[in-house]
């Protein structure tokens, strides 16, 4: 196999196991069939990512503490030390690049026979659709590759390429740019596409397409990094009727707290549960060793969630569950193994992800209220997230300025609102790698100490390891590599 150089798009299209021979010659031009409105949509399924971020973001965070057991694969071992991953494989950094840009490619392919149709109106809904697509894998993709978004600093900073046209040749040469180029690449897309989107175009499972929600609710994270705090509340309260989020949370405390572990783990991530505004079904381990990886979470973090330490001093109703005394985990995820071969147990695992929620919805506009000053807002959204989590709800229970002041010991309004958002968002996506995140925006240390507590590893606000190495093929391609 040639390695000399690498395939960003067109090496995604179709993907190859290490060490086979190369695909084809000459990248496989099949646009001529796709010639339909019908067809176009059929070809945008293909434009969502289809792997798993939650593996090694979850494990780079401080969310995932040493078990000390013997489950020590690489592709949670890894990214637990921020090292740079060797593997190529699902549920790894490389893995997803790679799916990433295949998203991307799919979505080029559908955008250049809309703008080659004579009648472009047909089309108008898959051209909302693409661009969503477009501009959400290329902001998972700077988000987890490059250093997040500065307005200082975004115009020297490395970005990742920006991939507009389908792939012509087999290799295509690609250049980084900065972040600031790739935010307004993104920021086109987003203001361009989102108003093309027909929530009526859709005849599959809305759940697994950007629909007008999806599509607000991915303008709220966007922005949000961004740190545009008032288009994170513009694009959340248009991401529910009415701005009111508190019919679409999660019933925690109800519902969820009656089902069965397996019942409840095929529950979070069904298309019907209304919190889940955009699914992405991928290629992944994750539902299989979620559980027994030996770095995650465990006792100390099972206590976190439901334990009493918490600005409203009341217990969560999270259904926590261990395997054994170190193996702590929420069921959140189902395994759909998909055999090759009926009389042998050889196929794929898929996990469906839910890439946008109601809950994130509601933290970012918490979050955007917080920073805007509108703190009465921002506790009117936590406490709706409350009224859904915490055990026996009653409003006594409602959080005030003065009770989170006091419970952080601060008369900053501001920062003990942040403090409370943070506290509940990290334990709200226990396992669902969402914690990383935070800890790039608001630069939050992560320290990991070994089982016996003889290391510890601090991973500082400005280290450099806090950026995904992009994967060997883009370095050997000449792709400026990430500082170490």
């Amino acid at each position: 196999m040639k390695r000399n150089l690498v395939y960003i798009s067109a090496l995604a299209i179709m993907t190859v196991a290490p060490g086979c021979k190369k695909y084809l010659e000459q990248l496989p031009d099949q646009r001529t069939e796709v010639n339909t409105p019908a067809k176009v949509a059929e070809l945008l399924t293909s434009a969502y990512p289809r792997a798993n971020y939650i593996p090694f973001l979850e494990a780079m965070s401080d969310n995932a503490n040493d078990k000390g057991t013997e489950d020590n694969t690489r592709a949670n071992r890894q990214p637990w030390f921020w090292e740079v991953s060797s593997d190529r494989d699902q549920d790894t950094p490389d893995f997803y690049w790679q799916k990433a840009y295949a998203a991307i490619a799919a979505a080029n392919q559908a955008l250049e026979v809309i703008d080659q149709a004579a009648d472009k109106a047909a089309y108008n809904a898959s051209k909302g659709e693409a661009l969503l697509c477009r501009a959400y894998a290329h902001f998972m993709l700077v988000t987890i590759f490059s250093k997040s978004y500065d307005p200082a600093t975004a115009a020297k900073d490395p970005g990742i390429p920006y991939v507009t046209k389908p792939e012509k040749v087999v290799v295509e040469k690609y250049e980084r740019k900065t972040v600031a180029y790739v935010y307004e690449q993104i920021e086109k897309d987003l203001t361009e596409g989102l108003p093309l989107i027909d929530d009526n175009s859709y005849t599959g499972t809305p759940s697994y397409h950007f629909t007008t929600a999806a599509a607000h609710a991915f303008a709220s994270r966007f922005y949000l990094f961004k740190k545009n705090y008032a288009k994170v509340v513009e694009h959340a309260n248009l991401t529910f009727p009415a701005g009111k989020a508190l019919p679409y949370l999660r019933p925690v405390n109800t519902i969820y707290i009656a089902m069965e572990e397996l019942v409840l783990r095929k529950e979070y991530t069904r298309a019907t549960q209304k919190a889940n505004l955009l699914l992405a079904e991928t290629e992944s381990l994750w539902a299989r060793n979620v559980i027994t990886n030996r770095y995650g979470c465990d006792p100390t973090l099972g206590d976190l969630i439901n334990g009493l330490d918490n600005p409203s001093g009341t217990r969560m109703d999270y259904k926590v569950y261990y395997q054994k005394p170190e193996d702590y985990f929420i069921p959140k995820f189902y395994e759909l193994f998909i055999r090759v071969d009926q009389n042998a147990n050889i196929g794929t695992p898929w996990d469906m992800v839910p890439l946008l929620t109601a809950e994130e919805v509601l933290f970012n506009r918490a979050e955007a209220n917080t920073q805007l000053g509108n703190f009465n807002e921002a506790l009117a959204d936590i406490n709706d997230f409350l009224s859904q989590r915490n055990n026996r709800y009653n409003t006594a229970q409602n959080l005030s300025i003065d009770k989170v002041r006091d419970y952080y010991g601060t008369i900053d309004t501001r920062a003990a609102i942040l403090e409370t958002i943070l506290h509940y968002k990290r334990i709200e996506f226990m396992l669902e790698g969402l914690r990383w995140f935070d800890i790039l925006r608001h630069k939050i240390p992560v320290t990991h100490t070994s089982f016996d507590g003889k290391t510890k590893m601090v991973l500082g606000a400005n280290d450099p390891r806090r950026l995904v190495q992009i994967p060997q093929e883009a370095q050997l391609s000449g792709l400026e590599l990430n500082p170490r």
